[in-house]
């Protein structure tokens, strides 16, 4: 297309579908224009700031059977842990050492009691401990109305549930179609999160085998209108201890997915200056560059991981993760002087709030 026609196609106020599969099928000058244009509206909207979340991968335990997960229910090679409470408080204390401003508290899906309950006590020990200066993302699967509500009151106030694929054919291919995998319930939990007052995200995998442009489309013009607070992107990595390894040589290149992720956080940005997008660690698998690609393609969140280095061997979602061995500390200089490399800057001791929910509640109250 020529540079002009994308231009326009750039400043539409609503992008529709095809305007959407036009963006995400860019090339060459198309691409560069595309990029500006997103990482413009990032810098305009939500200025060069970078926010960090302490990520801690509090258990890998799942009872779900998911067909791309390493720590689906059916793979026995996994050693099933749970991170005691001290070790998750102390996790607490280098996020504050470090100024990182918030945590996030990932894990498989589990709704036994056990669970439920040290996740709110968790929650309540972190607030404790930091004297409500950290704030605390949960990402923890599908649960009742009443978990969530307990877990909001102990102190978490962003939920990030990832629908995976918003078209339902699509997501059946990716999940056993069970009761336990229901795409009615994700969207119903997804729902329940917006109006119990979470900061609410959600994502999807790009780079699936079947996925077509038009499906991530669907998924962006999804995730509109959830009117979301943040999205997480990232590329699909087969894992080989799952049922969709053996569909691997039907997905892009590792190029292919990186370099499409990046279109798809460059067309959300545009779509919705505003919200929290994080760069996944999974670009940089991918690409040594891709942290950065994702961040100048419109992404400004970064989850450093905390976990204790002898469980992250053992959370492995997609395999040959990035920066499995790394120190807080080693991590926390790198990724400063990487950012800076990319004219972005880290903001310390902020929760980085996203800027469209924060809008929403004040407009909400003042109504």
């Amino acid at each position: 297309m020529d540079k002009q026609a994308f231009e326009s196609i750039l400043h539409k106020d609503i992008l529709q579908r095809d305007d959407l599969i036009t963006l995400l099928g860019a090339k060459g000058d198309n691409l560069k224009q595309l990029l500006d244009h997103a990482l413009a509206v990032k810098l305009e909207h939500l200025d060069n700031n970078i926010h960090l979340r302490g990520l801690v991968e509090y258990s890998n335990t799942c009872r779900k059977n998911c067909k791309y997960c390493g720590l689906r229910v059916q793979n026995t090679k996994v050693v099933r842990y749970t991170v005691p409470d001290d070790e998750v408080l102390q996790c607490a204390r280098i996020a504050l050492e470090q100024g990182y401003g918030s945590m996030a508290l990932q894990s498989g899906e589990r709704t036994d009691r056990e669970f439920v309950d040290g996740v709110e006590r968790v929650v309540k020990a972190i607030k404790q401990l930091s004297g409500g200066k950290l704030g605390i993302t949960l990402s923890c699967g599908e649960q009742s109305e009443e978990t969530y509500r307990r877990w909001f009151e102990a102190g978490a106030h962003r939920y990030l549930l990832r629908i995976e694929s918003s078209t339902r054919e699509l997501y059946y291919t990716i999940h056993p179609h069970t009761p336990e995998h229901s795409f009615e319930r994700r969207l119903e939990c997804i729902d329940t999160l917006l109006r119990l007052g979470y900061q609410t995200g959600t994502g999807v995998m790009v780079g699936l085998p079947a996925q077509t442009l038009g499906h991530l489309a669907d998924d962006l013009l999804f995730f509109r209108s959830k009117d979301v607070a943040m999205v997480g992107l990232g590329p699909f990595i087969p894992h080989p201890d799952t049922p969709l390894w053996e569909l691997r040589d039907q997905i892009p290149s590792k190029e292919e997915r990186i370099e499409l992720t990046t279109k798809m956080i460059a067309a959300l940005r545009i779509m919705m200056p505003e919200i929290n997008m994080v760069s996944a660690t999974a670009n940089q698998l991918l690409d040594p560059q891709g942290r950065e690609r994702a961040v100048l393609a419109g992404a400004n969140v970064i989850m450093p991981n905390l976990t204790p280095n002898r469980y992250r061997e053992e959370y492995l979602i997609y395999p040959d993760k990035a920066n499995v061995g790394d120190r807080p500390e080693e991590a926390y200089r790198n990724l400063e002087a990487r950012m800076n490399a990319i004219n972005h800057s880290i903001l310390y001791n902020e929760w980085g709030d996203s800027v469209a929910f924060t809008k929403r509640k004040q407009h909400t109250k003042g109504e």
